[in-house]
């Protein structure tokens, strides 16, 4: 039996609409579901006990928070995410890259944007100059990973694919998502397949790490298709992204706020 596991119990007629099971090594997900944001492992406000009586089935964290506070170390030493929160239900962890680029050259901005001197960033510093009256936060993007500053200290950090497993697999939860460049709405096409390709890389190399270890026995892992507002490139990074050997797959976003 797969470690994750889905199936499609009904099928609206002529139509998109589905409802399903989402197995995972914690317990089911009744789809359509809506899942539960519990950024620094918990739900702000909510008990963790309450969380299914009033219709949660699951809960997603944060990789990006949870490696700079407490520590992804300190969670794995107490047994994951799960048992930190004191949460006994399928848990969830992104892959820290949308909070990367939003955090850094879009801070304050009102959204995700890449690295580009049309935000002004500064090349050599790699430093997103928004205005005199907002933070200025680092984020830089090369082949191997993202560089970028902590919102809490300012302190400098590497993101790369395996790093992100690495973190991921210290936090446990039963899905995680391998490690993408989020672009703008705002972004050029040719920008949007250069991110896009570079996601589809990088995606091979969290596979790659993630099957290495032994937490890939425990643990699911999801690929993110990339592409930007552009239905081409969406195309064509399901096909690729579809074609590796994940335990499910994941749409990854390029929206503003307001959209």
């Amino acid at each position: 039996m797969d470690l994750i596991n889905f199936k499609v119990e009904k099928k609206l007629k002529n139509r998109l609409g589905r409802a399903g099971v989402l197995s995972t090594p914690h317990g089911d997900i009744q789809t359509p579901a809506f899942v539960t944001v519990g950024t620094k492992a918990t739900v702000k406000s909510i008990d963790p006990n309450v969380i299914g009586k009033i219709g949660g089935q699951t809960i997603l964290a944060n990789t990006y928070h949870l490696y700079l506070q407490p520590g992804d170390e300190l969670v794995a030493k107490v047994g994951g995410v799960g048992k930190f929160m004191n949460y006994t239900g399928p848990t969830w962890t992104d892959s820290g890259g949308f909070q990367v680029f939003s955090l850094g050259s879009a801070f304050g901005n009102g959204g995700v944007s890449k690295f580009a001197q049309k935000k002004g960033v500064d090349e050599n510093l790699g430093v997103g100059h928004l205005s005199h009256s907002q933070p200025t936060k680092m984020a830089r993007i090369s082949e191997e990973g993202v560089e970028f500053r902590s919102f809490i200290d300012g302190s400098k950090h590497f993101f790369t694919p395996e790093k992100s497993m690495e973190i991921q697999h210290n936090l446990g939860a039963d899905i995680m998502f391998a490690f993408d460049e989020c672009t703008s709405p705002n972004d050029s096409a040719e920008y949007l397949r250069e991110a896009m390709e570079r996601t589809h890389r990088w995606a091979e190399r969290s596979l790659s790490y993630h099957k290495s270890q032994d937490a890939s026995k425990k643990q699911g892992l999801f690929g993110i298709v990339q592409g930007g507002n552009n239905e081409e490139l969406r195309r064509e990074s399901a096909k690729v992204i579809g074609a590796m050997d994940f335990d499910g797959f994941g749409i990854g976003g390029s929206f503003t706020k307001e959209d």
